[in-house]
């Protein structure tokens, strides 16, 4: 065999060399990869909050414009909430059914209430029930608990009137949460009382929310308003003036 056709390996030295560009290429395009994946995320939630605002249209068309009740009746060992039945009991174990909320017959599935920003993965995430029920909020304002809600067709500001908002609370006082370990969890309503922060500003301390008339706003926590038990999570509230009908 001659001696230029002889296979030759790498060198300790060209090894270094082609792992340090490997490691200097893969060191630029992750940041990029991770942007992609939140702008993925971010589009996701958004189409999410566009497709539960028209639902939520919808049943006010044929409810003559009354907003539903963020909760509305007791059914068996639960309660129907505005997004499902919701059994009582243990933290994490509890039995949902999403059909029995209000917008189930304008959406006919799921998909659209579980926001991929929202990591339920993390070992400081507390589920609900068994499973994921819902990643929003309702505007407790529009559709009290148990009570009659506001006829939207009669708002003014419709452009400024929060429906739903991505979600969720500080939990210190459900195990597996406690004072010394709190944890994020889902939430299902916001509104302007000063001890809740429910509003979950989890897209680059901007919160999805959909309004009135159907469009996607990403808006700031109101000032003051943000609960600092889990940093860097940002729970806190939207202005009372985009709350309040």
């Amino acid at each position: 065999m001659k001696p230029w056709a002889r296979e030759r390996g790498f060198s300790m030295v060209e090894l270094m060399a082609t792992i340090s560009v490997v490691a200097l290429l893969a060191g630029l395009s992750l940041p990029g990869l991770g942007r992609a994946r939140q702008a993925a995320a971010n589009a996701r939630c958004v189409s999410n909050l566009r497709q539960l605002g028209l639902a939520a249209q919808l049943y006010w068309d044929e409810h003559g414009g009354r907003a539903f009740a963020e909760r509305r009746e007791r059914r068996g060992d639960g309660w129907v909430y505005w997004f499902g039945w919701l059994q009582d009991g243990v933290e994490g174990a509890r039995a949902f059914d999403a059909s029995a909320g209000a917008l189930w017959p304008y959406l006919q599935g799921r998909g659209v209430d579980v926001c991929p920003s929202l990591n339920r993965a993390s070992p400081l995430f507390k589920p609900k029930a068994r499973g994921a029920a819902h990643g929003y909020a309702y505007n407790l304002l529009l559709g009290p608990r148990n009570g009659v809600g506001v006829n939207v067709h009669q708002v003014g500001a419709t452009s400024s009137l929060a429906v739903l908002a991505d979600a969720g609370q500080v939990n210190d006082f459900q195990p597996p949460a406690s004072p010394e370990r709190p944890m994020l969890e889902e939430f299902y309503y916001f509104g302007t009382n000063a001890l809740e922060a429910t509003v979950h500003f989890r897209h680059g301390r901007r919160a999805g929310v959909v309004f009135v008339d159907g469009h996607v706003g990403a808006e700031l926590p109101e000032p003051g308003s943000e609960d600092g038990r889990l940093a860097p999570q940002v729970l806190g509230r939207l202005e009372a003036a985009k709350v309040r009908p």
